[in-house]
Parts: C-alpha cells; structure tokens; sequence
C-alpha cells in the first residue's frame, strides 16, 4: 500500500488501508486516517490531520508554511476531516498564530485542480472549489459553499451557507447565506435557487428567503433592515441563520449590493 519511492518521515502515523503513492513526501507530524488515498507526488509538509477516506492529489501540497509576513515558524496545524476529495496541484497552508494556528477543512468537500486555501481558513462541510478559485488567509466558508472557477476571495471575508459565487468573481466583503453573487466587485443577483432545492430547502423556505433577501438590498440601513426582516418575514430556520450571519461581527463588511444579469 505504500510505494518504495515514498519518503516518509519517522514521526508520521499512518493508519491501516492508507495507499500512498509514488514520490509521495510526508513530514513529521503528520496522522493520516484509514482508507484515504494519497496520490503520486504529492507533499504533505508538516503538522498535518487527515481523516478518513480522502482522495489527495496527485501533486497537491499540504501544509506548507503559511505565506505570512508575520509567521516565525511557530508550531501551527492543517485539519482535514473525512471523505474529501483534493485534486492537482491543489495547496493548503497551515495556519497562524494570529489566529488559533489551524487551518481546517471539513468533510466531503470538494477541491478542485489548483485552488488555493490560505492560512486560518476553515471551510464547513460540503464546499466546493472550482478550478483555480483562491482564497486568502482567515476566511470562513459555511456549508455547501461553492465558488466557482478562478474565483478570488478577500482575506477576513466569511461565506454563508449555500453561497454561490460565480466564476472570475471577486469577493472583498462577507457573502450572507443562501444568494448568488458575480463580478468584481462582487454583488448579489439573486438567491442560489440551484443550491437550496439540491439540498430540499422547502418551498416555504425559499419564499420566505426571497423577501428576507428582499428587503436586505433596497430597505434603509442595515440594523433597518434586520429588524424590518424579523417583523415581517416567518422566522424559520433558514431566515433565522440568515439574520445570524447578519448580526455577526464582520471584518469586511458585507456585500449589499444588487447587480443587475446582461
């Protein structure tokens, strides 16, 4: 299961079923899980948890230092859960001690050929990255986030859950859950209709979704809108999450704005 030309520190634990490929270089401090699948040539550098199940590479590099003027070599980690799957080329830094030093990837996603996760990042479970989508340090991707090819997002920006962001689009502030945004900059043209109905967001939902949204992009400030959401919209889970994203702290700011398709 594990081919001669490997290079594997002594350090690293590696579970039963784990197959690893030709040229494959792994470091120390790195625990890979049972059943996943490191591919040829791929470098896992140091620090690094990998779950169960995964797919990596071939050529994907994990771990590496994190691009961080501030960094001095600290003891920092990558988390990586369960069931992933991280194509070609794809790179991974670990995380900083600006933050809590991990960078984390949650299960089943999906990261496709060269895209990038920076330092502190940490995805949910179910994101999907596009080929050649980047994103800069400290950003949080919520549930079943997509972004699509060559896509950028701004360091200390958060995506909600079920976000869609268009490919070539340019994030600079925080994404709220469940819309589609394009352009750059980014702005919202609408809800991610695609998205919420894959994953059985019911019709009652998505129309109470739809005024929430609404109201968010034409009505007074944003504390107006919130409230005027909350007095005027059933709140369901779904809006409830929505208004949470709203009230969080940010960073960024927030993308508020419409943009209107060709």
């Amino acid at each position: 299961m594990i081919h001669p030309s490997a290079v594997i520190h002594p350090s690293a634990e590696i579970d039963v079923g784990v197959e690893i490929g030709p040229f494959v270089v792994i470091g120390p401090r790195v625990r890979i899980g049972a059943g996943s699948r490191i591919k040829a040539h791929t470098v896992i550098e140091e620090g690094v948890v990998i779950g169960r199940r995964n797919q990596i590479g071939p050529l994907a590099t994990l771990g590496g230092a994190p691009q961080h003027l501030a960094y001095r070599g600290e003891p920092t980690t990558l988390e990586i859960g369960d069931e992933n799957v991280i194509r070609e080329y794809v790179s991974i830094h670990r995380g900083t001690a600006l933050e809590k030093g991990v960078t984390k990837i949650g299960n089943r996603c999906y990261l496709m050929a060269y895209s990038h996760v920076g330092h502190d990042c940490e995805l949910a479970d179910e994101v999907i990255l596009t080929n050649g989508a980047q994103l800069a340090g400290h950003v949080k991707v919520g549930r079943a986030v997509v972004l699509g090819g060559l896509a950028t997002v701004h360091q200390f920006c958060r995506l909600g859950d079920l976000a869609f962001v268009s490919g070539m689009t340019g994030v600079g502030k925080d994404v709220p859950p469940y819309v589609r945004v394009f352009g750059i900059p980014a702005g919202i043209y609408g809800l991610n209709l695609v998205g919420l109905r894959r994953h059985g967001v019911s019709r009652e939902a998505i129309n109470a979704l739809s005024k929430a949204l609404k109201i968010y992009l034409h009505h007074g400030t944003l504390a107006e809108a919130i409230e005027r959401i909350k007095k005027e919209v059933p709140l369901l889970p779904e809006v409830e999450n929505f208004l949470a994203f709203l009230e969080a702290p940010s960073k960024r700011g927030l993308v508020r704005r419409m943009r209107v398709e060709d």
